[in-house]
C-alpha cells in the first residue's frame, strides 16, 4: 500500500526552523514504521537522519513521536497508523538533526540516580541469592530501555530541566528495592531534592508512553512512599 509519511526535518546548517517534508512510499501492512523510514533513507533523500540500532525493540533507539504519541518505529505497524504518518523528533529535547534528539542531560540524570548496585560488604565464594518474592518486587523496572519516551511525555519535563525525570526515578527504583542493595537511602536522599519525585504530578503520560508497560507511575508513587514511610 502506498503511505505517505509527514516527517519533521530540521537541519541546523541550514535551516532557521524546523519544517515538514513529505515522501510516499509503497509498503506492507505488516512493516514497521522504521521499515518506511528506511525505505525513505535508502530510496528517497539519503540525507534523512534518525536513530536506530537492534529494530526489535530492545535498544530503545528509535523512540520518537509517531501521530503523536511517543512511540518505537520499529514496534508500530504500518497497519495501526493509516495512510498519512506524521512523523517528529521527540519533545522537550533540542534537536540535533531531523529526528535525532540530544540525550545528554536525560542521561546525565540517569547517572545522577546511581542506577547500579551497591554493596559494600564482601561478595564471597557464593552468589547474592534474592527469593522469588525479593526479585518480583522490582522485576518491573528491570525492563526500561532508556528510550526515553516516558520522560519526554511528562509535561513537567517539558518546562523545567532540573526535574529528573520518570526514566531516572524507574532505574533508582529498581536498586531501591533491590534487597541486595545497600544504596537505597542514598538514592533516595537524591530524589528527595528539588529535582526529584516531587516534582511529579502523576498525570500517567509516562505510563502510557512506555513502549515495555512499565508501570511508571506506580513506580514513582512507590518511591514516594518509601521517601514518606519506610526510609527517611
Amino acid at each position: 500500500m502506498d503511505v505517505t509519511l509527514r516527517i519533521k526535518r530540521y537541519n541546523p546548517e541550514t535551516d532557521v526552523k524546523p519544517k515538514f517534508a513529505e515522501y510516499t512510499v509503497d509498503v506492507e501492512p505488516t512493516d514497521r514504521v522504521l521499515d518506511a523510514l528506511n525505505e525513505v533513507k535508502w530510496h528517497h533523500d539519503g540525507t534523512l537522519t534518525y536513530r536506530r540500532s537492534c529494530a526489535h525493540g530492545v535498544c530503545g533507539s528509535d523512540a520518537m513521536r509517531i501521530n503523536g504519541r511517543n512511540r518505537l518505529a520499529c514496534k508500530i505497524l504500518m497497519k495501526e497508523l493509516g495512510k498519512k504518518i506524521t512523523i517528529e523528533p521527540l519533545i522537550g529535547f533540542t534537536i540535533v538533526k531531523d529526528l535525532v534528539v540530544d540525550m545528554d542531560q536525560f542521561f546525565a540524570n540517569y547517572k545522577a540516580v546511581k542506577p547500579y548496585l551497591i554493596a559494600d560488604d564482601a561478595p564471597g565464594a557464593g552468589e547474592r541469592r534474592q527469593s522469588p518474592a525479593e526479585r518480583e518486587r522490582y522485576d518491573d523496572t528491570t525492563k526500561c530501555i532508556l528510550c526515553a519516551a516516558c520522560t519526554t511525555a511528562c509535561p513537567i519535563t517539558w518546562t523545567n530541566e532540573r526535574f529528573v525525570g520518570p526514566a531516572a526515578i524507574v532505574n533508582a527504583h529498581r536498586f531501591i528495592f533491590d534487597s541486595r542493595d545497600q544504596g537505597a537511602d542514598e538514592r533516595l536522599r537524591i530524589l528527595n531534592g528539588g529535582s526529584g519525585v516531587w516534582r511529579c504530578r502523576t498525570v500517567f503520560n509516562c505510563t502510557d508512553a512506555c513502549p515495555r508497560g512499565i508501570e511508571v507511575t506506580k513506580a514513582i508513587e512507590e518511591v514516594k512512599r518509601a521517601l514518606l514511610y519506610e526510609r527517611l
